[in-house]
């Protein structure tokens, strides 16, 4: 599966995840926030997650 080389990943369980290296293989992701105002990582996650 080719993957995007501007969108690293780690995240084996997701759906997109290229299994043979640490990058996604959409052509790009959303990022989503779970605060009125984004202010630290934890407030952020990648929208297009979905498992395998």
């Amino acid at each position: 599966m080719d993957h995007n080389s501007s969108i690293g990943c780690n995240v084996s369980e997701c759906k997109f995840h290229c299994k043979s290296d640490d990058y996604c293989t959409l052509n790009k992701i959303q990022v989503v926030k779970h605060t009125t105002t984004a202010n630290s990582t934890e407030s952020t996650d990648c929208g297009s997650f979905q498992t395998c």
